[in-house]
């Protein structure tokens, strides 16, 4: 098994959310899609609502990373609290 599906996040993190808008649709051939159209490039297929959502999520998730990261500026939208030593 991946070491990275079975990552749990800490306890305190588990209230910590990200959330987005989704768009969904069922296609004609039965499958899901689902969209986050404020964070290009996040939409996924999946055999369900849920498994469409979970994916779109995490490629949301992984733009916003990928964003951040180059250009070390970090999106209004998420707040970062700073918490003493």
């Amino acid at each position: 098994m991946d070491a990275m599906t079975d990552r749990k996040p800490p306890e305190s993190d588990k209230n910590r959310h990200v959330r987005f808008n989704f768009e969904i649709e069922r296609e004609t051939d039965g499958r899901w899609i689902a969209e986050i159209p404020e964070v290009p490039g996040a939409m996924a297929y999946g055999l369900s609502e849920e498994e469409a959502k979970a994916k779109a999520y995490a490629l949301a998730l992984y733009a916003i990373a990928d964003d951040v990261e180059k250009s070390k500026d970090i999106p209004e939208s998420i707040s970062i609290l700073t918490v003493p030593a």
